[in-house]
Order: C-alpha cells, then structure tokens, then sequence
C-alpha cells in the first residue's frame, strides 16, 4: 500500500507549506486537498449554485476539469491559482465542503491520488476520513491571531487585497464552522501527532514532523 502523510489543520495554519516542503524533502506527490473545495466554489459562484443546492454542486464537483502543475492550478483549462486563494475564495469552500455530497463526490478523487512513492495530504480531513490507514498523521494549528497575520503577509505578497482585523474574524468565523459541521468536522485523528506552531518557525516545525517521519519509516532517512 502506498505510504502517506496527512497534515490536516485549519485555515492559515501552515499545513501548506508544511506539506509542500515535506513533499519535497521526500521526493514524493503531493495533494492539497484544501484547493479542491477551493475550485468547487469558485465553479458554483460562477455557475450561481447556491451552498444549499447539494446535488448541484456534487455534480460540479464530480465534472469539474482540474490540473495541478507545481504551484499553478487550472480549472478547464483556465489558470486560476491566484484566484482560488482569495478570503472569499476560501469561505466559499469551507462552505462547500460542509456538504456531505460535495465531500462524497471529491473522496474517491482524492483517494486515488495516492501513488507510489508516497503521498503527502494537506487538509482537514486527511487522517480522520480520507487516509484513516496514513502511515504519519499530523494536526497543525496555531492561534487565530497569528493565523490572520500569517496570511495578511502572503496576501500582501501576491499583491492582493488585506485586512487584518477582518481576516481575525473570517478565520475565527471559519473555525467555527468547520469544527461543527456534521460531516467530517476539523478534528485531530486519535494517532496524530500535534504540532502547535503559534512560537515556532517554519524550520522548526519541519523537523519535529520529519522526526516523526523518519521514527515511523527508517528506511526515509537519507
């Protein structure tokens, strides 16, 4: 069975970096999970399926033409990966995904995204739905006011848009939402190994779930 590493978390956590630099410290693919309900409601807003039109956007979901190429993203052919990675980008999804089709409809996608060497998963429901067998499990999280200010700084880096006070609100408005949905809630898997990075640095992150990594898989070690 292909080997995988889930790093779930919720928004501005760090999973994604995270999980991209542990991708490429082990030479293996990478899935974030997050830009799939990304991309499903950037397609309802466009299409004007509301949240509340379950079997609309399951079958958005299900026909939706998507491509990863590294950092870019593309939806039919169209490059959106600057898009996608809006706030109102990103409360469309965590409303999406609080739709039990729409989750339904993009598992098995997910899922057969695994392959050989090894697959790292970023999300919120990596390690308790999609992968429950995943060889690590990671849970990241830091507090929402540092959360906000980490994103303020890569909003700003991209050119777009920010406000802090308003990205505190969205994310504390964001955590709630996804910590109590019925289907597939933001909670840490039983086995995963915590990481609170609110004082940590990238680096310093890196290592403890490397050391984890390589405890669990010896042979990873190089």
């Amino acid at each position: 069975m292909t080997r995988v590493i889930t790093i779930d978390g919720p928004s501005g956590s760090g999973k994604g970096t995270i999980a991209g630099l542990v991708a490429a410290r082990l030479g293996w693919h990478l899935l974030d999970s997050g830009a799939l309900y990304r991309l499903v409601g950037l397609t309802a807003n466009r299409a004007g399926v509301d949240a509340d039109q379950a079997e609309a956007l399951a079958d958005l979901a299900r026909n939706m033409k998507v491509e990863f190429q590294g950092d870019r993203v593309f939806l039919d052919g169209e490059e959106v990966s600057l898009v996608i990675r809006t706030e109102s980008a990103g409360n469309a999804a965590s409303k999406v995904a609080a739709v039990p089709e729409v989750r339904s409809a993009l598992l098995q996608w997910q899922r057969d995204y695994a392959r050989e060497p090894g697959l790292v998963a970023d999300g919120r429901d990596m390690g308790t739905v999609v992968f429950p067998r995943a060889t690590v499990k990671v849970f990241l999280t830091a507090s929402a006011e540092e959360r906000a200010n980490r994103r303020y700084n890569q909003l700003k880096e991209k050119g777009l848009d920010a406000n802090l006070p308003d990205l505190v609100a969205e994310i504390r408005e964001r955590d709630e939402r996804d910590s109590n949905r019925s289907v597939a809630p933001l909670i840490p898997a039983p086995d995963a190994l915590e990481v609170e990075s609110t004082a940590l640095s990238v680096g310093e992150v890196l290592a403890r779930i490397l050391d984890k990594v390589y405890e669990t898989c010896p042979d990873l070690r190089v």
